[in-house]
């Protein structure tokens, strides 16, 4: 009998082919292949098997479709994001995040910023491979709004900075807007 073990994750996509989910108790990443129809960011229950060492999603079921899009190379960042990079480096803010907003002022998204340690680390990267959990900023935003969500994780070129946009919405044109300027 292999060794299995079953719980909530949030699912990432893995540069070689296989799925990286993380374990929303543990935050432990674990590189599994199978999981047809899985898309990065997704919340699913899940029971993973391994053999000889090798890991496989033996079944899993989506709880929310909440998708993440990892984008490097980014240019022409939006305004909000430009401005708190601005702010977190007069602060000298490692972390600072901030609530936007609609034309009719209403909240319709999340905007953080992390600072780059120069040389010492690549947090865009740690996102990507679930090193840095994103989790703690999912929990938050869903103390206002259930999942799904859209959320964008963007290494801006001009920026010692990775932005992380979390939009409530991903049917709403804020959505639909970050998707067309950055995917």
């Amino acid at each position: 009998m292999n060794p299995t073990t079953s719980g909530r994750f949030r699912v990432l996509g893995d540069p070689h082919g296989e799925w990286l989910l993380v374990d929303r108790e543990t935050t432990d990443p674990i590189a599994v292949s199978g999981g047809e129809g899985l898309e990065p960011g997704y919340l699913i229950e899940a029971t993973v098997e391994w053999d000889d060492g090798d890991a496989t999603l033996a079944e899993w079921k989506a709880v929310a479709e909440t998708r993440i899009h990892f984008v490097g190379s980014v240019t022409n960042l939006f305004e909000v994001a430009r401005d708190l990079c601005e702010d977190a480096r007069l602060q000298g803010e490692a972390v600072l995040g901030k609530t936007t907003r609609s034309t009719d002022n209403e909240p319709n998204g999340a905007v953080y910023v992390f600072a780059e340690q120069s040389g010492a680390r690549d947090l865009w990267e740690e996102f990507r491979t679930g090193a840095m959990p994103l989790e703690p900023l999912v929990e938050r935003l869903s103390d206002h709004s259930p999942e799904p969500y859209e959320i964008f994780v963007l290494d801006p070129v001009d920026e010692p900075f990775v932005v992380v946009y979390l939009v409530p919405d991903p049917d709403s044109m804020l959505a639909e807007t970050v998707r067309d300027t950055y995917l």
